[in-house]
């Protein structure tokens, strides 16, 4: 069979917010020779979240208008789907979850779906031995009361979290790197076997791979747990560099 000359061992249709500007160029710079990403854009408007409410409807709008970006990136005939965005697939517990992978799936004609909320957890799983989790995200108290009760449900105990509260969807991307180690630092103690960051607007793939040095455990990015999440599943097992143990080790 004729294969895409680019594209040659996988193609991936890419669903992200159309405010999203991170997860493109992080997904795209870890992405191996052979592999390409094909970006289909949720039509969401800039929500200004100021309060737990405003979120929680932003990301609601985000959930209602998916379907319509998987549908648009099929004509790229892409092998598997990966979700560029984060806050709905934890929406439900595993539950939710599973059910929100379904739909994106069926309505992609049965293809395997990566999503960050498994995706995460299938990294940490990955580490082996990790029992107790800190996390840091952009959003409002309440979503990161759903994240924790996801990766509770998974199996993880929380024992602290933080969330910037960032003000709009494209603020996300706008925290600075030194906002993040500080974050980062603050949820570390020997209390922690592993730190774990959602939101894929913030920008933190490299910086989760730096963080493991000077932290000495487990710092996994979401994007970075997506992306690998999606290689594996198609049996691609590059091992790359720059970005943390979990795409260079597993």
């Amino acid at each position: 069979m004729t294969k895409d000359v680019l594209g040659y061992r996988a193609k991936f249709g890419v669903i992200g917010p159309s405010t999203n500007t991170v997860v493109q160029p992080e997904f795209a710079d870890m992405q191996p020779k052979g592999v390409t990403n094909h970006y289909s854009r949720i039509q969401n408007s800039n929500a200004s979240a100021v309060s737990n409410d405003t979120f929680l409807a932003g990301t609601q709008e985000i959930e209602n208008l998916t379907l319509d970006a998987v549908r648009g990136v099929l004509g790229a005939q892409p092998q598997h789907i990966v979700m560029g965005m984060s806050a709905v697939t934890f929406n439900g517990g595993l539950r939710g979850a599973d059910s929100f992978v379904q739909r994106v799936s069926q309505t992609a004609g049965g293809l395997g779906v990566s999503a960050g909320s498994h995706a995460t957890r299938d990294a940490l799983n990955a580490y082996g031995d990790i029992k107790r989790i800190a996390f840091i995200s952009p959003y409002f108290p309440a979503m990161n009361e759903i994240v924790q009760t996801y990766y509770e449900e998974a199996g993880f105990e929380v024992v602290r979290d933080t969330c910037l509260e960032c003000p709009s969807w494209t603020a996300i991307a706008e925290v600075p790197r030194q906002t993040l180690i500080e974050n980062l630092t603050k949820l570390n103690s020997d209390d922690v076997d592993a730190l774990v960051q959602v939101g894929t607007n913030l920008c933190m793939a490299q910086l989760a791979g730096e963080a493991e040095q000077w932290l000495g455990k487990p710092v996994i990015a979401i994007n970075t747990a997506t992306y690998w999440h999606a290689l594996r599943k198609c049996g691609i097992n590059d091992k790359i560099e720059g970005f943390g143990r979990l795409l260079a080790d597993f």
